[in-house]
């Protein structure tokens, strides 16, 4: 059976660790260490590094804690140098973690996103060079735990990965935020507003999900010329400012920002 070891265990990683328990991964072969101490009844969860059971051996390394204390938490972890690492974290390079890893260190760099929490999540993951097959298998297993799972070959396209969908989840709420305040200003009372956006977001996208039909379509069968949706539909897709403008700014804003944590 596979070890894991988890380093880190809040929101994503709690996501991801009931996805693999769901999945049949024995309590006994997961380690989390958390110094907050999360209320786990199922595996066992030490402080620190340094209270790692003795003689546990994990198969893969998962760090999931903030990119802010990355180069604080990963050093101590190089005395696993036979584990595949894998990290979630935004903005860290494969460079950084070879750093603070050792040159030869097996690492995965992947980007989840928080629909992960209801496993249907999206990771994108780019391997180092010296990452065999097994192990982006198992990372992918992993991963698959929580949704579907993508690859890249340039780490570059990382932070674009981040941008839209590690980022992009936010987006999708901010919209229904903003037509629940465009139904209030209509006249609809709060709790139908909100429910009407939350449903109509919700279903809107479950149809993509399962549909054939590309989101254009989808949108063009909405549409009727001429009519309400269509009038809406002029405000929204206006050439210099609607939303596909406002949205390839914000992109590149998030990429921008994700390369900015790189270095």
């Amino acid at each position: 059976m596979t070890k894991v070891l988890l380093v880190g265990c809040g929101k994503m990683g709690s996501a991801m660790l009931a996805g693999w328990l769901e999945r049949g991964l024995s309590p006994e072969d997961v380690v989390v260490v958390d110094p907050t101490g999360p209320d786990l009844d199922t595996v066992r969860v030490v402080g620190g590094e340094a209270s790692i059971p003795a003689g546990f051996a994990p198969d893969v390394v998962i760090f999931a804690v903030k990119p802010q204390v990355m180069a604080e938490v990963v050093p101590p972890y190089s005395r696993f140098g036979g584990s595949v690492f894998l990290s979630i974290a935004a903005g860290k390079t494969i460079a950084f973690f070879r750093a603070h890893l050792g040159q030869a260190a097996t690492i995965v760099r992947a980007m989840p996103n928080t629909p992960a929490a209801v496993r249907r999540g999206i990771t994108v993951c780019c391997a180092g060079p010296e990452v065999a097959q097994p192990a982006r298998d198992l990372c992918q297993s992993l991963l698959e735990a929580v949704g579907e799972v993508g690859w890249v070959e340039d780490e570059a396209l990382m932070d674009a990965v981040t941008a839209v969908s590690g980022s992009g989840p936010a987006y999708i709420f901010l919209l229904a935020e903003a037509m629940t305040e465009a139904a209030l200003a209509q006249g609809l009372p709060p709790a139908l507003a909100e429910r009407l956006a939350r449903a109509t977001v919700a279903g809107a996208g479950e149809l993509l999900r399962l549909s054939s039909d590309s989101a254009a379509q989808l949108r063009k069968n909405v549409t009727s010329p001429g009519g309400t949706t269509a009038a809406a539909l002029a405000v929204l897709m206006a050439e210099n400012n609607g939303l596909v403008s406002i949205m390839t700014e914000a992109v590149a804003a998030a990429t921008r920002r994700g390369r900015e944590l790189a270095s």
